[in-house]
């Protein structure tokens, strides 16, 4: 039998200090406002992005050792190895933070460390258009093609704020709908009262257990899903994507790395190749999954959306320009604005309207500027 609990435990255990950040020195640069990376290439070199591209952050590590060691540790702290037999790591923290860490020799002379926080609460589109990454003029656009469930592809380079624009998207998708969510990470958190998360499970030490992105997508369609979102289309699972957007699953949404929205059907069909799809396979399964790719690029001012298409499969797969923000915010219609307004229920005098703008949508020339949209 065991005796009485002691009195005084529960103030004992109180006063026992918090545990220790995983993240070291750095925790202080990643829980700034508005940082989403923070790379360390050197003790005296650590950078962090706001938005607005890497800034030199004025702190220092001891030396090459110290790195290596808070490298290790953020290392196990996911759950990973981190060592001479085993130099790259890529691991998830406790707290949702995404780690990518080298050792020497892989990395030259010091370990190399790279963080991308989580945002946990989303953007609103109404958020990104105070912040100057939507502009007001395709707020409505991009509403309307959630609420008449169009499946858009969202494309941009790393960092351009893909994941940040599809978070912000599911979060306008009706409450009634179960929105499935399969992606390699915990990334994106839309706020709504019915999204599940199936994520990929790497092979351990031993090369047994993966789990990789295209079983999940089969097993998404078992799971009564209303939406279907792959957070990132990035290999060969492109080719089960295609198939479950072709299956009456309408409104899925994905992103892809491209260098604009007119590369993306060259993306498409690379990815497609790893999957033993031909070229002319991926152009019908894509122009039937994809009705709408969105770009968006990180410049010189921060994140933004930049140009609306439509896929098309008239004359192989392409994307046709529909909207295009040119210089000064002005939206710029393009030769698929007819079919972009259709995909999103709306009329040229109500994105007009939305902007101040005069013009009644009767000028028949496709470069017509809508105005200026102010963020």
């Amino acid at each position: 039998m065991t005796g009485p609990p002691e009195p005084n435990r529960s103030l004992h255990l109180a006063r026992l200090p918090p545990p220790t950040d995983p993240l070291g020195p750095l925790a202080a640069v990643v829980r700034q406002p508005g940082v989403t990376d923070v790379v360390v290439n050197a003790p005296g070199a650590v950078w962090c992005d706001r938005g607005l591209g890497l800034e030199r952050v004025t702190m220092a590590f001891a030396d090459a050792a110290a790195v290596r060691d808070l490298a290790v540790r953020l290392a196990s702290a996911g759950g990973k190895r981190l060592d001479d037999a085993s130099p790259l790591v890529d691991a998830r923290l406790p707290d949702g933070t995404r780690l990518h860490a080298a050792l020497p020799p892989i990395a030259d002379e010091c370990a190399l460390i790279s963080l991308r926080t989580v945002r946990r609460t989303p953007f609103s589109i109404a958020d990104l258009v105070t912040a100057g990454m939507v502009q007001a003029g395709l707020a409505p656009l991009l509403e309307g093609l959630v609420r008449e469930r169009a499946s858009v592809l969202i494309s941009g380079s790393t960092g351009a704020g893909k994941t940040t624009l599809l978070a912000s998207l599911l979060s306008l998708v009706d409450t009634s709908e179960r929105i499935v969510v399969i992606e390699e990470g915990g990334e994106v958190s839309p706020t709504h009262p019915h999204v599940v998360r199936l994520v990929e499970r790497r092979a351990n030490v031993d090369g047994a257990g993966e789990i990789g992105l295209a079983r999940l997508v089969r097993e998404a369609l078992r799971m009564r899903p209303d939406r279907i979102v792959l957070g990132e289309c990035r290999g060969a699972e492109v080719r089960d994507v295609l198939t479950a957007l072709n299956t009456g699953h309408r409104g899925g949404m994905s992103t892809i790395h491209a260098n604009s929205a007119l590369d993306v059907p060259a993306r498409l069909t690379a990815l497609g190749s790893l999957a033993g799809m031909g070229a002319e396979s991926v152009a019908l399964h894509a122009s039937a999954a994809f009705e709408c790719v969105v770009h968006v690029e990180r410049g010189v001012t921060g994140r933004s959306v930049v140009q609306l298409g439509v896929l098309s499969a008239d004359s192989g797969m392409e994307v046709v320009a529909a909207v295009t923000v040119r210089e000064g915010g002005k939206l710029e219609r393009g030769p698929a604005w007819a079919r972009l307004a259709e995909l999103a229920g709306l009329t040229w005098r109500e994105i007009t309207d939305k902007v101040g703008s005069a013009e009644d949508g009767r000028n028949a020339d496709t470069s017509m500027a809508v105005g200026d949209a102010v963020a």
